[in-house]
C-alpha cells in the first residue's frame, strides 16, 4: 500500500477518517465536513454508541454535500495521553476499517491536538500486509480494495522521518513473508539464498554448508538436520554502520524450516504450524533488513542456523550423544527438543568468530513459554539487568512485549547427565527455563539474553498491526533496542 502525506484541506474523494476524542464535539475539519452534510455526522454519531473511546470506530457512507464516499470516525480517547505506539494502533485502525471498503483512497486528518502523523503512518502500512501469494481463486469481492492512505497534516517533516520507519516495516515484511512460506517453498537451502538478497542493501552475506559445518565441529547442529535430504546451513550477516574497529553487537536466531520432531514425532494435529518454528530466524533477517535499509549506525553480526527435523532412515535417535562446536557433548533424550541444539552451535560459533558485545538469540524454543505468558509476551532470559531492562522499554515503545523470568543454578542442575556433560531437557518443570540454562553453558559469559517467541510469531486471529498470520514481532522491538542503545 502507498502512503503519503498532504496539507490539511477539503475537499476530501475517496474516504476520509476523522479523529474524535472521548466525549467531545467534532472540531477542524471533521466538524467542516459535518457543517457541509447538513449536521448528517453528528446525527449518525447521537444514534449510535460512538463516544470517541480509543479503539472505537464508526463509519457511515458520505451524506450529500461531501466529496467524499464514505467517512469513518475513529476515537482517540483522551489524544493528549496517547503514547506513541497507541497513534500507531489507531493508524492500523484506519486501514482494519477500511481495507475491504469498496474505496481505493482514504485520507486520515490528522488534526487533533498531539496527532502523531508518522505514527498514524507507521500503523496504517503495517495493517495492510497480507500473505495472499498462494490465492489464485478468491473472489473480488473479498480482496482488498483500499491501495493508498494520505495522511492530512500540517507537520512539514512527516515524509522525511517516515522513510526511517518505512525500512524497519519492510524489515518487518520480510519476516512476516519468512514466516508464511510453506516448508516446500522455504527449506535451508531457499531460505539461504533469500538471505543472500540483503546483499543489495550493503550486507555481507556468508553461508557455510554441511561440509564447513563438519571441520567446524558443529555436532549439535548437524545432528538435528541429518535426518532430512535438505543439506543443513549456517548463514552469517554483517552489517558495519558503526566505527571500524568497534566490537558489534550481534543476534542469533533458530532456523528450524519444518519440525516434525524427529523420531520424536509430534502429533499429526497442528503440525502444519510448525513451518514457522524458523520464527527466531525469520525476525533475525527481517532486523538486518530494517538496519540496513535505515542505514543504522552500529555494527551488527547475525548467524542463523537453518536445518529441516525430520524422521528417516538416518534421524537422530534419543540416547544418541553428540558433541557441540564448544566440545561440551550432550545426551538427546527427545529428538523434539531440537532449537537448543542448532543455537548451542550458532551462539558457540558466534562468540568464538567475532568476539561481540553482546548476544541476544532469538528462537521459537519452547511450547511452555505459551503456557507461561500465553501470546501477549515473548520471554526473556538474561543475567544481564541492563540488557533486560533495554529490552523491556524497547517492548512497551514498541508493543512488542517482553517478560523477564528467571536463570538459577537449581535449574541448571535439571540438565545434568550421567551419561555426557548435559542433557537436551530438563523434565516437565520449568521447561522454558531449563531450555534457556542449556543455552547459557555456550554462551562463553559474553553478555548475553534468549527471547522465546514461540508464543509471538504467529497468531490464529486478527491483531491491531496484522491479520492472523505472521506477526512480525521482534523487529521493531530490536530495532528500537539498537537505535536507542547502541547507535553513536
Amino acid at each position: 500500500m502507498q502512503i503519503s502525506f498532504a496539507e490539511l484541506e477539503l475537499p476530501i474523494s475517496g474516504a476520509v477518517a476523522f479523529l474524535a476524542e472521548k466525549d467531545k464535539p467534532l472540531t477542524g475539519l471533521a466538524a467542516e465536513t459535518d457543517r457541509l452534510a447538513g449536521g448528517a455526522v453528528s446525527k449518525a454519531i447521537s444514534a449510535s454508541r460512538f463516544n470517541g473511546s480509543n479503539g472505537q470506530t464508526l463509519e457511515l457512507l458520505a451524506p450529500g454535500g461531501v466529496a467524499a464516499e464514505r467517512i469513518l470516525l475513529v476515537g482517540v480517547g483522551e489524544a493528549d495521553k496517547l503514547s506513541a505506539q497507541d497513534w500507531v494502533e489507531t493508524g492500523a485502525a484506519v486501514t482494519a476499517a477500511l481495507l475491504g471498503s469498496g474505496s481505493s483512497e482514504a485520507v486520515i486528518v490528522a488534526d487533533v491536538v498531539g496527532a502523531d502523523a508518522v505514527g498514524l503512518a507507521e500503523g496504517a502500512l503495517m495493517r495492510s500486509y497480507r500473505f495472499d501469494k498462494y490465492r489464485t481463486k478468491e473472489p473480488e469481492a473479498k480482496k482488498p480494495t483500499l491501495k493508498k492512505v494520505a495522511i492530512a497534516t500540517a507537520s512539514g517533516d512527516a515524509a522525511a522521518t517516515f522513510e526511517a520507519r518505512k525500512a524497519v516495516i519492510d524489515g518487518v515484511f520480510l519476516t512476516r513473508d519468512l514466516i508464511s512460506e510453506p516448508a516446500n517453498i522455504l527449506h535451508p537451502e531457499s531460505f539461504a539464498e533469500r538471505i543472500g538478497e540483503l546483499e543489495t542493501l550493503g550486507v555481507d552475506v556468508e553461508v557455510l554448508g554441511e561440509a564447513e559445518m563438519t571441520k567446524l565441529g558443529m555436532g549439535a547442529l548437524l545432528g538435528v538436520g541429518q535426518g532430512s535430504v535438505r543439506e543443513s546451513k549456517l548463514a552469517v550477516m554483517v552489517w558495519n554502520g558503526g566505527k571500524k574497529g568497534d566490537a558489534p553487537i550481534s543476534f542469533v536466531g533458530k532456523g528450524v524450516t519444518f519440525d516434525t520432531g524427529g523420531i520424536s514425532l509430534k502429533p499429526g494435529e497442528g503440525m502444519e504450524q510448525m513451518k514457522w518454528d524458523m520464527g527466531g530466524a525469520g525476525t533475525v533477517v527481517g532486523l538486518m533488513k530494517a538496519l540496513a535499509g535505515r542505514k543504522a549506525k552500529v555494527n551488527v553480526v547475525a548467524v542463523v542456523g537453518l536445518v529441516e527435523n525430520m524422521p528417516g532412515g538416518n534421524a537422530q535417535r534419543p540416547g544418541d550423544v553428540v558433541t557441540s562446536m564448544s566440545g561440551q557433548t550432550i545426551e538427546i533424550l527427545n529428538t523434539d527438543a531440537e532449537g537448543r541444539l542448532v543455537l548451542a552451535d550458532a551462539l558457540w560459533y558466534t562468540q568464538d568468530r567475532f568476539k561481540p558485545k553482546i548476544m541476544i538469540d532469538l528462537a521459537t524454543l519452547t511450547g511452555a513459554i505459551i503456557v507461561t505468558l500465553g501470546h501477549e509476551h515473548a520471554g526473556i532470559f538474561t543475567d544481564n539487568d541492563e540488557i533486560a531492562n533495554q529490552l523491556s522499554k524497547a517492548g512497551l515503545e514498541t508493543g512488542d512485549k517482553v517478560w523477564r523470568l528467571p536463570l538459577h543454578k537449581n535449574y541448571d542442575k535439571l540438565i545434568d547427565c550421567q551419561v555426557a556433560d548435559m542433557k537436551n531437557i530438563g523434565g516437565r518443570g520449568a521447561g522454558s527455563i531449563t531450555a534457556a540454562q542449556f543455552l547459557r553453558r555456550y554462551t562463553n559469559d559474553v553478555p548475553w539474553c534468549h527471547i522465546d517467541i514461540a508464543g509471538t510469531v504467529w497468531s490464529d486471529k486478527d491483531l491491531p498491526l496484522s491479520e492472523k498470520g505472521g506477526t512480525g514481532y521482534g523487529v521493531r522491538l530490536l530495532d528500537r533496542f539498537v537505535a536507542d542503545n547502541y547507535e553513536g
